[in-house]
Formats: structure tokens, sequence, C-alpha cells
């Protein structure tokens, strides 16, 4: 999980999920709606596909990005039940509680 969350702190990286919700792009594609160097971009690129986030696919000299949405969706989900949200309280709590 804390690979999801590294990927998830920089804007970049978030803004490339936002892109790939809509729908796969190629690794050009994608950075040319940022202002930055491939080389960065492939940089954020691998931290995306560490996180088991996308999902690179070759496509003759293209790579075609796809969003992994369940890995982000059971990553928040368990971030989320960390916190007893979305869980049985324990019976402690209930009985302080009263």
């Amino acid at each position: 999980m804390s690979l999801v969350f590294k990927a998830l702190s920089d804007p970049t990286r978030r803004r490339v999920l936002q892109l790939l919700r809509e729908r796969p792009m190629s690794a050009g594609e994608l950075s040319d709606q940022f202002d930055v160097s491939k080389p960065t971009m492939s940089a954020h690129f691998a931290v995306l596909k560490e996180a088991d986030l996308v999902h690179a696919e070759k496509s003759g000299k293209s790579v075609i990005y796809h969003l992994k949405l369940t890995v982000l969706e059971e990553a928040l989900l368990g971030f989320v039940h960390s916190f007893g949200v979305g869980t049985a309280r324990p019976r402690a709590r209930k009985e302080i509680a009263r």
C-alpha cells in the first residue's frame, strides 16, 4: 500500500491517472500534457508501474498505458478501513460511547 501512496503523492502522477481514467493513452500522448522532459515522465511512469497502478502495453514503437483502477480502489479502501471507517466498531468503543 505504501507504494501506491508514494505514487499518489505527486500531482503529475495523479494527473496521469486522471487522464488514464478517460482512456488508455500512449506515453507520448501523456507526456504532451505536461511541461516536463521525457526522462522525467519516464520516471513518473516507472513509479506508477511499480505501484501497480498502470499496465504498460507495447504497441509497435509506442507504449500504451492503462489504468488499473482496482489496485487504486483496494489501496484506498484498505487505508479507510485502517481508521475503522466502514467496519464494525470494536466493543470497547461502543461501551465508552454509552
